[in-house]
């Protein structure tokens, strides 16, 4: 199970994306549909919640834990061989 993400790492992460954007286009443009998703689900909560839209909270809450279960994937696949993660913390 994904832990969470500290500020920190989101700092880390986002950091390296602004540093290797030109090299590494899709993986910036994914990151960024990530954190969009995540932002949506963070602020979809509560308008869901007000207009009956049950139906969309799971939606929201699964957007929000987005980010963590993106980096749990890409670390198993980095540390699988199957996906270099440049931006994962040394040992990670």
């Amino acid at each position: 199970m994904p832990s969470r993400l500290t500020l920190a790492e989101l700092h880390r992460i986002r950091q390296w994306h602004l540093a290797h954007g030109r090299e590494q286009p899709m993986e910036t443009h994914l990151w960024d549909g990530v954190l969009t998703l995540w932002l949506m689900g963070w602020m979809g909560w509560v308008p869901a919640l007000m207009l009956d839209a049950i139906w969309a909270v799971p939606l929201c809450l699964l957007a929000m834990s987005l980010p963590a279960f993106y980096v749990h994937w890409r670390r198993k696949a980095h540390v699988a061989q199957r996906l270099r993660c440049d931006w994962l913390p040394p040992g990670g």
